[in-house]
């Protein structure tokens, strides 16, 4: 792999916890940082902040609502003409299991369930439009920020319409990000680029864990160091189509391993990106 100071790195949700803390890390370490968030104030507070603390000025913003599949087109179509190469992409972007909405099923602008568009749909979209920039910079690497949360797919019930809950919305959308990744990785030559997931630690001390009501159990640390791993440890170079419990490789929901469920979720998606419900 490229040293960490010639990278340029995508960081989705990188104005607040774990996104926020990696971004850090990465500037320290010379990095281009391509920084992206939904609140324009923030962001540029963000990006002020990096700059202070670690002294990189190679640092470029990006606005995106990722509960708008139209913004996350933009926010690739942006990323592809500002930049000629993407040597990692992390996915980190997503919302909990109760906030917003306070437990309430919520839908995307594009009329999808919040969690499953947010956490999962938006990432694919970005991903895939990012895909032929990402494989001409190799090589490189995708990294799937998900969760050991992980509850099935009810294909019949992929939007919770039936009986919603925030915790099945929730866990669903982070095995569809390993069923993703899984995906990806038999898609792609793992010299040319390696898609990796990973549950970075349990209930660190985030503004999602703090709405969810639940005391911290990890460090911000931990889940920083696991995260920086997959994306710059050169130790993983070729390393494809995993799924890690911190730094640990571990076994993710059953689901995940079934081709056929992979399929449908893959012909799913694209169904749902291509055209969203508001749009029928």
């Amino acid at each position: 792999m490229r040293p960490l100071a010639d990278q340029t790195v995508l960081i989705t949700g990188s104005t607040d916890g774990l996104g926020r803390a990696v971004a850090v890390e990465l500037a320290h370490g010379g990095a281009r940082l391509l920084l992206h968030g939904r609140d324009p104030e923030r962001l540029r507070d963000t990006e002020a902040e990096i700059r202070d603390r670690t002294g990189n000025a190679e640092l470029r913003t990006y606005v995106a609502d990722f509960s708008a599949l139209d913004e996350v087109g933009e926010l690739a179509e942006q990323v592809a003409r500002d930049h000629d190469r993407l040597d990692a992409l992390v996915n980190n972007a997503g919302i909990g299991t109760n906030l917003p909405g306070d437990g309430a099923r919520l839908e995307s602008r594009d009329g999808y369930e919040l969690r499953f568009a947010v956490n999962y749909l938006a990432h694919f979209l970005l991903t895939r439009s990012l895909l032929p920039l990402i494989v001409s910079s190799a090589p490189a690497r995708i990294v799937n920020v998900s969760s050991a949360g992980q509850a099935p797919i009810d294909f019949d019930d992929v939007m919770l319409e039936r009986d919603y809950s925030g915790i099945q919305a929730y866990c669903q959308s982070k095995l569809a990000q390993v069923m993703f990744t899984f995906d990806l990785a038999g898609e792609l030559d793992a010299d040319v680029a390696t898609a990796n997931s990973l549950h970075p630690a349990t209930y660190m001390p985030t503004k999602i864990v703090a709405a969810a009501g639940v005391r911290p159990a990890s460090s911000l640390e931990e889940g920083v160091e696991a995260t920086l791993r997959l994306v710059a440890n050169p130790d993983l170079d070729g390393v494809s189509g995993r799924y890690f419990d911190r730094r640990r490789e571990s076994r993710a929901h059953p689901q995940a391993y079934d081709p056929a469920a992979r399929r449908q979720l893959r012909e799913l998606s694209e169904q749902l990106v291509r055209q969203p419900a508001r749009r029928r």
